[in-house]
């Protein structure tokens, strides 16, 4: 069966590297598991904050016990990797507790509605330092149309907000993903040749190309199942292909895997391999064949 976080757990508070330290952001769920990891960044007394988890009132206590932990007074500012509700919903909760902190991500109009506080602007690029840490922007888009993974330079390790998870395969939403761009994400976080990789859900990854030729091969894979299915199937809409392809998968996942396959769809449409029976039907819900 493919791997997934239902039932793991993470420590609320670990310390994984010199530089970073990690704050559980306590909203355990189907899509979180255990929760969001939110990571402290750096060697000195500030550091920075990559991601605030969902604004949860537990979190506040973890993230404190966190910070004595690293042996940080206070952190310096908020770097964020998406504008996902479990990334950016406690950066009100951090402002009232800690005061007026620089948030800085990708701008997005539609996702920063989740984040109703100033936002400095973050690019392709960017790098953002504190004391014995540098973490350099990569637009990885296809989770997510501003998602930023963050190469953490003196390490060779990175952190890859939702794109790549510590176990299971990530969701391609229909709303804002798309998976043309997410394959091309994981070529260009390939060529980082990083060591290992910081996720925001799930335990640290060791092997980090591995895990990248992994989550490469697993699409590549799908997607030949899928166009197998429409074959047998002689076409079918995204929940029948479910049934066809994900045998593996628990069924509390079929609606997640049935945006996925939707995503897969969408990217052998815009490559002619496949259509719709009717051009207007919206694509989760449509009859799909083989062009």
């Amino acid at each position: 069966m493919q791997p997934t976080m239902i039932g793991l757990s993470l420590p609320d508070v670990d310390v994984w590297s010199e530089r970073v330290g990690v704050a559980l952001g306590q909203n355990p769920g189907l899509f979180t598991g255990p929760g969001t990891n939110t990571y402290l960044v750096g060697t000195g007394r500030r550091r920075i904050l990559l991601d605030t988890g969902q604004g949860v009132p537990g979190y506040l206590p973890v993230l404190e016990q966190a910070m004595a932990r690293v042996g940080c007074d206070e952190l310096q500012e908020i770097v964020l990797t998406h504008g996902h509700p479990d990334h950016v919903g406690g950066c009100q909760q951090l402002i009232e507790r800690f005061g007026e902190l620089r948030v800085s991500k990708l701008p997005h109009v539609g996702m920063d509605v989740a984040c109703p506080v100033e936002v400095r602007a973050l690019a392709d690029g960017s790098r953002v330092q504190t004391d014995g840490a540098t973490l350099r922007a990569v637009h990885t888009p296809g989770h997510a149309e501003d998602h930023l993974c963050f190469m953490l330079e003196e390490e060779g390790a990175l952190f890859s907000g939702d794109n790549v998870l510590g176990v299971g395969t990530t969701v391609i939403p229909s709303q804002g993903g798309d998976l043309l761009d997410y394959m091309s994400s994981l070529e260009r976080l390939l060529a980082e040749e990083p060591g290992c990789i910081y996720p925001a859900h799930g335990p640290r990854i060791e092997d980090g190309c591995g895990k990248i030729r992994e989550y490469r091969a697993h699409r590549e894979e799908r997607e030949r199942q899928i166009v197998d299915a429409l074959g047998a199937l002689g076409g079918g809409t995204p929940p029948e292909i479910v049934k066809h392809v994900y045998t593996d998968v628990p069924e509390v996942l079929h609606p997640a895997a049935a945006a996925s396959v939707t995503s897969h769809l969408l990217k052998l449409e815009r490559e002619a391999r496949a259509a719709r029976d009717d051009p207007q039907a919206e694509a989760s819900n449509a009859r799909w064949r083989l062009a």
